[in-house]
């Protein structure tokens, strides 16, 4: 993520801020630009200046009426929902307050996830305007609201559709359920990222031999049978060796499965070296005489990287700087996974395909 700072008085804001804590300028984010503005009211009401693009007026997303959304759209514009918010095809009901808690946090992880999308300049379209190769969410509600997912709710993703159990969106029912599952990480936005890897892979494998080829290449063959995969998964549990091929423990499951995880985990290195390139991080171990665990951030923009070999240097060092500080603090490591060459070298596959459908 960029960091931001409010055009009126240089006040650092974060990418979910709606006003500034220093002048009190209402903000919001325009998608075209990917940046952060402060808004300077006009007459009409619920119009706005963005002091980032002065030459247009603006209104907010319709979703900002329940707290969910900071997106701007051009006052002109047809649309009452700004581009992550059009992919909403069921929403909980805001009338509980606990459903639309769960609700906000989970908007804010989604627009994360659509703003990661936009930078790798990956096609995010709602499925209500595209049937056939667009992407929509629903988020619903079990039957006991808790993580006991029924035929009704199952977190998953089916031809563009990405289901969510809105229970995730609660830290403690989360957090049992990681335990339960012997997890070493499950986050709101991890799971966006893993299941629109999902849908990303229909997008840009499916239906192309020579890519489908080159996938069963690197991850295996996706026609295994996928329901006595799962099953098998759940029952024995991951190959003792997994850690050697895989990126978690769940990839072993199936080579779709294997693809959408490192999908996540590729988002999860762009994006949070994007953060450390805003930041101007470098980190050089004062105690080890290692070129290898230096690492230089700020050197370069990780969206743009032409190899992957430029993100996983910086990676590699920078995850066990974070993990270390974060023990310092009695937390868990920050990443905790271990990236082996075969991870590696899917990871990469993953970057230089996407790079390819940019270009």
């Amino acid at each position: 993520m960029k960091l931001f700072e409010c055009q009126k008085c240089g006040q650092p804001i974060y990418f979910e801020n709606t006003a500034c804590e220093r002048c009190h300028s209402a903000l919001g984010f325009l998608s075209d630009s990917l940046v952060m503005t402060a808004l300077e009211p006009l007459a009409e009401a619920g119009t706005f200046r963005p002091l980032a693009n002065p030459q247009l007026t603006v209104r907010y997303c319709k979703n900002a009426e329940h707290a969910a959304c900071n997106w701007l759209l051009p006052t002109h514009s047809k649309d009452a929902f700004c581009p992550a918010c059009q992919t909403n095809r069921t929403i909980p009901d805001l009338s509980d307050a606990q459903r639309l808690a769960c609700w906000q946090r989970l908007e804010t992880a989604k627009h994360r996830l659509v703003y990661g999308l936009i930078r790798l300049g990956l096609p995010v379209v709602s499925k209500l305007k595209d049937p056939e190769r667009g992407v929509a969410f629903d988020f619903l509600a079990g039957p006991d609201f808790d993580f006991r997912e029924t035929q009704k709710v199952i977190t998953g993703h089916a031809e563009g559709l990405i289901t969510i159990n809105i229970a995730e969106a609660d830290d403690a029912e989360r957090e049992r359920f990681r335990e339960n599952m012997a997890e070493p990480y499950r986050t709101l936005l991890g799971h966006f990222r893993h299941e629109i890897g999902h849908y990303y892979w229909e997008r840009l494998i499916q239906g192309n031999q020579p890519r489908i080829d080159s996938f069963r290449q690197m991850f295996g063959d996706e026609q295994l049978d996928y329901s006595q995969a799962l099953e098998t998964h759940y029952q024995s549990g991951p190959p003792a060796d997994w850690q050697t091929h895989f990126v978690s423990a769940y990839a072993s499951t199936h080579p779709w499965e294997d693809w959408a995880e490192t999908w996540a985990h590729y988002q999860h290195i762009v994006d949070t070296l994007e953060t450390a390139y805003a930041f101007g991080v470098h980190v050089d171990p004062r105690e080890v005489d290692d070129p290898s665990m230096e690492a230089h951030a700020a050197d370069f923009d990780p969206y743009r990287a032409a190899k992957f070999d430029d993100l996983v240097n910086v990676w590699l060092p920078l995850t066990y700087a974070v993990n270390s500080l974060n023990r310092s603090m009695g937390q868990p490591d920050l990443y905790p996974f271990v990236l082996q060459p075969e991870v590696i070298a899917k990871l990469a596959y993953i970057h230089d395909l996407i790079g390819g459908a940019r270009g």
